[in-house]
């Protein structure tokens, strides 16, 4: 059997979420995987047919939502050029204590190689692998001689094989879905990944290069949309960005992320600039933009935007105080977006979002 419950990533989801930087959020996009974790999963995509060459259809959005339930893409993290992940995420105890949510005792079977103890079993790595089921399907992704869960690549690799079993098809729904239930026999579990790959495969499309359709809108939210859309491939900079445009940023986010040495833009930093086009101007951060123009309550949904408002998301929806990111709704339930250091300026989609907390509508 393959991991039980995801239970590493919700134990340390709320802590993770403090040291996330402005625009790492939640994420259904691939704006909240770490930059080497989304190579992990296509590295493993690209060897998946050296391991198990029947099969069919993986696509890194299948690993990303497995990694997104079972440790939030190891968030938190500190992940080695080569792939190596510290500090080492393990799942609880498998002792019956019924400590995240599961019952089950399982005796130990790595002598603690793999899960740390020897007191019993548990779940390793950024994909939760039980040592046994590693042991069987554990693959040397970074080819460096050893097959460790602890291992992006190697971990990601394992995973698709997983997966793929003796040669599934994945573009067929119901063999993915017969794949992600072997993986955790929960249909709730099935459901949530099955959301997740969803988004992920809607965010991989929206950055493929595709035009934003501004069909239909006119005056200033049109200035606003063709100003922000005009500094996509612009870097995210930390503390980057005023009414002139990029600018050299700060030190240093929570993770201590630098834009000292980067000309860009945050997502507070890029919302000022869209705004200033039109002689809007926003306070600098998010929780304190999210106090001009018309509020749009969270109760509404994201349906209520319009073009150009802006797009608000909180780690305690509500309370605006709470507020860490911000974008410009586009339409079509998008948003262009800075979404956190490493990446670029770019189009997301709004659901993929977790903590949404409303709109402001400044037009």
């Amino acid at each position: 059997m393959a991991p039980l419950s995801g239970a590493a990533g919700r134990l340390s989801l709320l802590t993770d979420q403090q040291n996330q930087d402005v625009g790492v959020a939640e994420s259904g996009t691939s704006a909240d995987i770490p930059p080497r974790m989304l190579q992990a999963y296509k590295n493993a995509v690209q060897r998946i047919g050296g391991v198990v060459p029947k099969c069919r259809g993986m696509r890194w959005p299948v690993l990303a939502g497995i990694a997104k339930v079972e440790s939030n893409h190891a968030t938190g993290r500190k992940i080695s050029e080569n792939g190596n992940i510290r500090p080492r995420i393990y799942g609880v105890l498998l002792n019956g204590s019924g400590a995240g949510g599961n019952t089950s005792v399982f005796g130990d079977t790595d002598h603690g190689k793999w899960d740390g103890t020897a007191a019993g079993e548990r779940a390793v790595g950024p994909f939760q692998f039980m040592p046994a089921t590693w042991d069987s399907t554990g693959q040397d992704g970074n080819q460096d001689g050893v097959r460790d869960p602890h291992n992006a690549d190697d971990a990601a690799l394992g995973a698709a094989s997983y997966l793929c079993g003796r040669g599934r098809n994945l573009k067929e729904s119901s063999q993915l879905r017969a794949a992600t239930f072997q993986y955790n026999h929960s249909n709730e579990y099935v459901a949530n990944v099955t959301k997740w790959i969803n988004q992920y495969t809607a965010a991989a499309a929206s950055s493929s290069g595709s035009a934003a359709d501004l069909k239909g809108v006119r005056g200033k939210a049109r200035t606003v949309l063709e100003a922000a859309l005009d500094q996509r491939r612009v870097p995210y900079s930390w503390g980057g960005g005023n009414a002139n445009g990029p600018s050299k940023g700060t030190c240093c986010s929570p993770s201590g992320k630098s834009g000292t040495h980067i000309t860009g833009f945050d997502c507070s930093g890029l919302t000022t600039y869209a705004f200033a086009r039109i002689g809007v101007t926003l306070p600098r951060t998010a929780a304190a933009q999210a106090g001009h123009g018309q509020r749009i309550s969270a109760a509404r949904g994201p349906s209520a935007l319009r073009p150009g408002d802006l797009v608000f998301f909180g780690y305690a929806p509500g309370r605006d105080a709470s507020i860490y990111h911000v974008g410009i709704y586009l339409g079509g339930g998008q948003m262009i977006n800075a979404p956190r250091p490493g990446v670029s300026v770019r189009i997301d989609s709004v659901d993929a979002m977790t903590g949404y907390a409303g709109g402001a509508r400044l037009l």
